[in-house]
């Protein structure tokens, strides 16, 4: 199953550059670009996963019922993007609960750090954890040594971003923006078809042209290709996997398929 997952975000990227947005236009941002990503799943007619923090849905909550409206999953990615409490847990699953009037039973800690234990979310409430980047990033992740595939820990479905079986080339959003998209598509049908899963994640503003230096600081890394470029990208690479005969689902269905799946 290919797990598409979204998180959205009040836009602070520019803030680890020296460059200041106002919370209404961090906000706006991560708005226009979470409609372009509901168009191109609503043309193929295609579910996903939407992690969002509770701040966004509290400036959006029109958007957020949409999401949930139009099948896809609401997720957690904590209360605020750019700080973390163990409290924010509980509190930013009621109140996505209380806007869309469905249960919440994921979370993504906000840039995959780890600072939640399995003890917190699962007392929160959640069944399932995709905060896990299982690759070597220098300045950001190290986990080698960690499953690559989901697994079951403290009572917590452990759900980590895919990666490639050899390797561990991350299939994040990164690799979109940087990759070639012939070997990007063929590296997520390979990795799919090798685990049975893939979970690749992006956010909402990468879908809006961030060029602009003076505005937003963002280094050539971050803003490459971003806007229609990869509206384009996301289009292609929904379209060369449906090509291929690949289910889409959230991480839930994910879940519930391999709950339900006989013993081997």
């Amino acid at each position: 199953m290919i797990c598409l997952g979204f998180d959205i975000e009040e836009f602070d990227a520019p803030l680890e550059y020296g460059k200041h947005l106002s919370e209404e236009e961090q906000i706006a941002i991560s708005k226009e670009g979470t409609l372009h990503v509901l168009e191109v799943l609503k043309r193929h007619d295609i579910r996903a996963t939407f992690f969002c923090t509770a701040f966004f849905a509290r400036e959006q909550p029109g958007l957020i019922r949409r999401i949930a409206e139009e099948g896809h999953e609401v997720a957690s990615h904590g209360f605020y993007h750019s700080c973390f409490l163990p409290e924010h847990l509980k509190a930013s699953k009621d109140l996505l609960e209380n806007v869309t009037g469905q249960a919440v039973k994921g979370f993504r800690m906000a840039r995959m750090m780890q600072e939640a234990s399995d003890r917190e979310i699962l007392k929160a409430g959640y069944s399932y954890n995709s905060s896990l980047n299982p690759t070597f990033l220098p300045g950001r992740y190290n986990h080698l040594r960690s499953p690559r595939t989901p697994f079951m820990q403290n009572g917590v479905w452990q759900l980590p971003a895919s990666v490639t079986p050899l390797w561990r080339i991350p299939l994040f959003w990164l690799s979109l923006h940087h990759l070639p998209l012939w070997l990007y598509q063929w590296l997520c049908r390979r990795t799919a078809r090798h685990d049975n899963y893939l979970n690749i994640y992006f956010h909402p503003w990468e879908f809006i042209d961030l060029h602009d230096a003076k505005k937003f600081g963002l280094p050539f890394y971050l803003s490459r290709r971003s806007g229609t470029p990869m509206i384009r990208r996301l289009d292609k690479l929904v379209a060369c996997l449906k090509k291929h005969s690949f289910r889409f689902g959230s991480l839930s269905e994910w879940i519930r398929q391999a709950e339900n799946a006989p013993p081997q």
